[in-house]
């Protein structure tokens, strides 16, 4: 797995059971998304890069998270971190994003998440707290992830 240049000395890492940081980002429609602005919903932050291949799997699996789930309170916000936002947007040609996208080029979101690798996901609660952190995309924990965010949506 490939590290991340800008998350190299960061002291500490966004953990299970601390508060999400906090961010707002632009989206590929032009508008602001902010995880304050979530509070009262599942938030799933996935961070992603055009160059990650795994990533190209764990897109149809958001898209169906986010049509079976978005209803009840959940939302994906997929952050894409390519310094070039013409390679994140050729990668969206090819693999369709039925789920917010948003761009940080300049790396600051990633680094106050600690990201290590692409890519990686946050399940936040709708108190704001990390719930679950996933290093990579394993289909074995498709199921068990989909379970936590139901027994979270049905608990807010």
């Amino acid at each position: 797995m490939m590290a991340l240049s800008f998350v190299v000395g960061v002291a500490g890492a966004t953990e299970v059971g601390e508060p999400a940081p906090p961010f707002s980002l632009t989206t590929a429609h032009g508008e602001t998304i902010a995880l304050a602005e979530l509070r009262g919903r599942v938030v799933y932050v996935d961070f992603w890069a055009s160059w990650c291949a795994p990533c190209r799997r764990s897109f149809p699996w958001m898209n169906e998270m986010q049509q079976r789930y978005g209803d009840r309170g959940l939302t994906i916000i997929a952050i894409n971190v390519d310094r070039r936002r013409a390679d994140a947007e050729q990668f969206l040609q090819m693999n369709t994003a039925r789920f917010a996208v948003a761009y940080d080029d300049r790396g600051a979101t990633p680094q106050a998440y600690s990201v290590k690798g692409m890519p990686s996901s946050y399940l936040i609660d709708a108190r704001g707290t990390v719930v679950d952190v996933e290093m990579g995309f394993h289909d074995d924990r498709k199921s068990a992830i989909e379970d936590q965010i139901r027994s979270l949506l049905s608990s807010r």
